[in-house]
């Protein structure tokens, strides 16, 4: 299997897992950690005052989600170059300690 083969499975994995819970629970709600600690937080103290305000809310859940994956996609590519990068610069520095 070379490599464009194993890169199109991958992408077929990702789609299939992200497409098979939207198809099973259809009218969920996915909510973040944020959501559910604001609903703990207003029932153990009712008048909680929040410390400052959101800069900019986004128009609606799907956006705020989108931005959120983007967020998300954009630091694992950051970590996979990183971690690419140290792995290959390993990789030829054996090989120029070599001599080859």
């Amino acid at each position: 299997m070379n490599l464009a083969q194993k890169n199109l499975m991958i992408i077929f994995l990702i789609l299939v897992i992200t497409i098979i819970p939207l198809l099973v629970v259809p009218n969920a709600e996915f909510g973040g950690a944020d959501g559910a600690a604001e609903g703990i937080i207003a029932a153990i103290n009712p008048d909680y005052q929040p410390w400052f305000n959101n800069i900019w809310e986004p128009p609606s859940g799907e956006i705020e989600s989108l931005l959120f994956a983007l967020q998300a996609a954009l630091g694992a590519g950051i970590l996979g170059y990183y971690i690419g990068s140290k792995k290959t610069e390993a990789k030829y520095k054996g090989r120029l300690e070599e001599g080859c």
